[in-house]
């Protein structure tokens, strides 16, 4: 385990010494908050006061506060998952420059070297989208705050299975890639698109029937809907709050199951994918 820690340690170091990788990562979450509060403050609000009848009265703080809430949710949850492929730069860095190559030679293991490079896409991740949700709780407080202790922990807690489900899946895409440019275009692809079949730039429930049920199959679909949930304590459907699979509504044990189940999936996806040879010619 010490092996591992030193890896760990060796890839966080890394990650802060690369100034371009490292303000990169910062100022995406910052780049999302300014694009979501400019572009899509007014459609969510608009969303949100049309499912309001006429005879209900709701206060401007109320809406303002709903609305931030709900454009924090969706920002945490695509900053979770693309802010992942931009910290595992160093897997694909490594084979770049040839260090792999030294590890190949070394005495350690390749489990260790993947689970060094695991455990550190996660702590920087972790610290990337902490800092992205004190800056969105900022936001939040000046519009109109009205979250409590417990849920201020529940969206850490979805943050950390985010961040997981993040750094499993891009640990397996970043395996097979040998340049800088080919991450760069894949961060770029799940940059552009993740938000959309997540449900971050759009309602899910705004989608046709036949693109929603689709949607109903991804465990991204659970993921923005579990952060939304303790974003906003379920309070509207058009919100995607209450997803619906075959017909029955998932509660927010199922989400946190899922969201587990897929972690788990993609671990174990991820273990056997560095059995198998590195492209570079590796043991």
């Amino acid at each position: 385990m010490r092996t591992v820690l030193a890896l760990m340690s060796r890839n966080r170091k890394l990650f802060f010494k690369d100034k371009g990788m490292l303000f990169t990562s910062m100022i995406t979450p910052v780049i999302l908050i300014v694009l979501y509060a400019t572009f899509l403050a007014k459609v969510y609000r608009n969303s949100f006061t049309a499912a309001i009848h006429d005879m209900i009265t709701i206060s401007d703080k109320l809406i303002n506060g709903t609305v931030a809430a709900q454009l924090t949710a969706s920002l945490m949850a695509v900053s979770c998952i693309t802010v992942t492929f931009c910290v595992n730069l160093t897997m694909v860095q490594d084979k770049a420059n040839g260090t792999r190559k030294d590890f190949n030679v070394s005495p350690v293991s390749r489990g260790k070297i993947y689970l060094g490079y695991f455990l550190s896409t996660v702590a920087n991740s972790l610290m990337v989208n902490g800092l992205a949700f004190v800056l969105c709780l900022g936001y939040l407080f000046k519009m109109g705050w009205y979250m409590n202790a417990a849920d201020v922990l529940w969206v850490l807690f979805d943050m950390i299975l985010l961040v997981l489900f993040g750094s499993t899946l891009s640990s397996i895409i970043s395996f097979p890639l040998t340049t800088q440019g080919q991450l760069s275009a894949v961060g770029t692809i799940v940059s552009a698109g993740y938000g959309f079949i997540c449900g971050a730039y759009m309602p899910i429930s705004n989608y046709g029937s036949g693109i929603q049920k689709a949607l109903s199959y991804l465990p991204s679909t659970y993921a923005t809907s579990l952060i939304k949930n303790h974003m906003l304590h379920g309070i509207r459907d058009t919100l995607d709050c209450n997803p619906v699979f075959h017909g029955n509504v998932v509660s927010v044990n199922q989400m946190i199951g899922i969201m587990m189940g897929s972690i788990a999936v993609f671990g174990i996806i991820y273990y056997f994918v560095t059995l198998l040879p590195d492209v570079e010619g590796g043991r």
